[in-house]
């Protein structure tokens, strides 16, 4: 017990002296805020919230969009999102190099610590003209009522202490800088890649704190709270798509569609709310960013001994819930037109990915592909949760990871329950 407390007194007095030193560093560099950008287009602003997907933590479910109150799960809590329109419980009385304060500092109006559920690591990067036009934006929409909710965090966890032991770790502000061996449309794609669109807020690979490697890590991750892995976007056979074609990737990108490949789960609220809304330019610099990121495989687990009776159950399992889409041997389906209907489950890298995650929660809770313009009407997937057993579950994953040529290994029903256990 004597241990433990000295632990935790040393703990507070590294935490205090570093979140110390890290604000005084930040007022030095506060003297040195840019002056605002002049004029400001609205018609921009609209634009940075949409790529930016602002509205999609800042909007709860029912709610008024962007007046906050969004729960947010975390390994430590639920956080809730603030209110962005310019009411007195939001941004109202803010000036633009407050919002800028925010987005480059991670800290409030009144100067207190923002929580990193807020995905400051990439806010820091964008300029300040950009934040100049996402606030006149924001402060140009009608004002909405919503009282900020309190977040729930265990412990310490939302106190400003912890939060500058964490930002002492894991942030250090500033803006993008071009790479000059680079060429310009690759150097807007990592602008928006590790900025506005905040890609490693979800694909970062995080440790025991949360914290991560930086705005250009990709490595992939658990979502916590979700029980969805934002798979890696260097490995080919997980998320990358360095070998896809410029224009493959951006059809997906735009459609949430594109060689056989369909944007699921959390991946296509991304694309509804924010890749979706690229102009061609942007989606292109985009496209040649994620297409020259390094190729890293990502560490696979030793499979384990196939268990025949799983596999003939989830052979049996397949025949009755899932061939008259997906086809007998895995090869999808197309409709009349000959459009894609039903993906391939043959060759397909959501079945398998490292973690079998993204599988289960899609055989769970059902497949849904964004309703993009570019594809106005994508077909559906039901859930099977209230079908299927754990044990069921287990054998019909097995079964699609070890079928039409794939060797991806088998997972059990113990897998499945702990898998099911991270979405809460």
């Amino acid at each position: 017990m004597k241990r433990a407390a000295v632990g935790l007194v040393l703990l507070a007095g590294l935490a205090a002296a570093a979140g110390s030193a890290l604000l005084a560093w930040q007022r030095g560099l506060q003297d040195a805020t840019p002056p605002s950008a002049a004029p400001v287009s609205l018609e921009r602003g609209a634009y940075l919230v949409a790529v930016g997907n602002c509205a999609g933590c800042h909007t709860a479910r029912g709610g008024a969009r962007l007046a906050g109150g969004r729960p947010i799960p975390t390994p430590f809590g639920i956080a809730f999102s603030p209110n962005l329109t310019p009411d007195a419980t939001g941004l109202a009385g803010w000036r633009a190099d407050d919002f800028w304060r925010a987005l480059h500092f991670g800290q409030g109006r009144d100067g207190r610590l923002l929580l990193p559920a807020h995905p400051i690591t990439n806010t820091s990067l964008v300029s300040r003209e950009d934040a100049d036009a996402l606030h006149a934006w924001l402060q140009a929409q009608a004002p909405v009522a919503a009282p900020r909710r309190e977040h729930q965090l265990r412990g310490l966890y939302g106190s400003q202490l912890a939060i500058a032991a964490w930002r002492a770790l894991y942030f250090r502000p500033g803006v993008y800088r071009p790479d000059p061996a680079r060429d310009a449309a690759w150097n807007r794609g990592a602008y928006l890649s590790q900025g506005l669109a905040h890609c490693s807020a979800c694909h970062a690979g995080r440790d025991a704190l949360g914290g991560d490697q930086g705005a250009a890590d990709f490595r992939g991750g658990l979502l916590a709270g979700l029980g969805w892995v934002a798979p890696s976007l260097h490995d080919p056979a997980e998320a990358g798509v360095q070998r896809w074609t410029p224009e493959a990737l951006q059809r997906w990108l735009r459609d949430g569609q594109a060689e056989g490949h369909s944007a699921l789960g959390p991946m296509a609220e991304v694309v509804l709310g924010s890749t979706a809304a690229l102009d061609a330019a942007d989606r292109a610099a985009m496209g040649a960013y994620l297409r020259a990121l390094p190729e890293q495989a990502v560490a696979r687990p030793e499979p384990a001994e196939p268990s025949p009776r799983r596999r003939e159950r989830g052979a049996g399992l397949y025949r009755e819930h899932c061939a008259a889409c997906h086809g007998e041997h895995g090869e999808g389906r197309h409709d009349d037109g000959g459009a894609p209907a039903y993906p391939a489950l043959a060759g397909s890298r959501i079945v398998t990915q490292a973690s079998a995650a993204n599988l289960l929660r899609v055989i769970e809770r059902g497949g849904f592909a964004p309703a993009t313009p570019g594809h106005p009407r994508p077909y559906g997937m039901p859930p099977f949760a209230g079908v299927l057993a754990p044990e069921d579950l287990a054998a019909l994953a097995s079964h699609l990871r070890q079928s039409f040529g794939h060797q991806a290994g088998e997972i059990d029903a113990v897998e499945v329950l702990r898998l099911r256990a991270a979405a809460h």
